[in-house]
């Protein structure tokens, strides 16, 4: 069941200016953000929108953690994204008025804030700095699609696996000590795989020297070496 609270207090206005998507902004514009924002919650596995929705909206996680995926015509499910706190998601179909290209669901009790289209646009086009924002995120945005892309079609499991610990590492900001953020069955999902093979090649990679597995922790006890497997993509 979803719940949509109005919100304007101060708390959401220093929210906003602390994600990416609107660091820097000037105090006057982000309360105008707060004044059209919704505080949306959904249940863990509720449908956030679905592919060919219409695009009326897009949505920051203020918690828990989002899945963005695609289902192949033989039903095989591929994700594309897995969003957590302060990361924006579906503002592409928003800004060219067109539906939801993917699905969205909650991997877990979320809170997101949701700002309408229009009242959007109508701040974007009177504030330059909030284009400018937005036009490097969407830019990040194409350069994950475009790794993934290369990891998919090129690379084989031990690869991809590899590169997905390594940007772990450096997104969690811990070191040679990670978590993994999903369960072995999401995992293999995004990277293209099944989660027997994903299992296996954990298994290869502690074998090898490379990982210590300790549950969801891991540590990369051979940083070089995991950066030369996700570079070969193979042992």
């Amino acid at each position: 069941m979803v719940n949509m609270i109005e919100n304007r207090d101060k708390s959401l206005v220093k929210w906003l200016g602390d994600t990416s998507l609107f660091v820097g902004m000037e105090e006057q514009y982000l309360q105008e953000l707060s004044g059209i924002a919704m505080v949306v919650s959904y249940k863990r596995r509720a449908t956030i929108f679905s592919e060919g929705d219409p695009g009326n909206g897009f949505y920051l996680v203020k918690e828990g953690k989002v899945k963005i995926y695609m289902i192949s015509p033989d039903g095989k499910e591929q994700i594309l994204h897995i969003f957590g706190p302060g990361d924006p998601f579906g503002e592409v179909a928003v800004f060219a008025s067109q539906s939801f290209p993917a699905h969205a669901v909650a991997l877990e009790n979320s809170r997101l804030v949701f700002l309408p289209r229009d009242d959007f646009v109508k701040l974007v086009a009177a504030n330059p700095a909030l284009a400018l924002n937005l036009l490097a995120t969407l830019s990040q945005r194409l350069c994950q699609f475009t790794k993934m892309i290369d990891a998919l079609s090129l690379k084989e499991v031990p690869g991809r696996l590899a590169a997905h610990l390594l940007y772990l590492s450096k997104k969690q900001v811990t070191g040679d000590h990670l978590q993994l953020e999903l369960s072995k069955t999401q995992l293999a999902s995004l990277l293209g795989t099944i989660p027997e093979t994903l299992s296996r090649m954990l298994s290869k990679l502690q074998r090898e020297g490379l990982i210590v597995i300790e549950g969801a922790s891991i540590t990369i006890v051979d940083r070089e070496g995991l950066v030369d497997l996700a570079e070969i993509g193979k042992f």
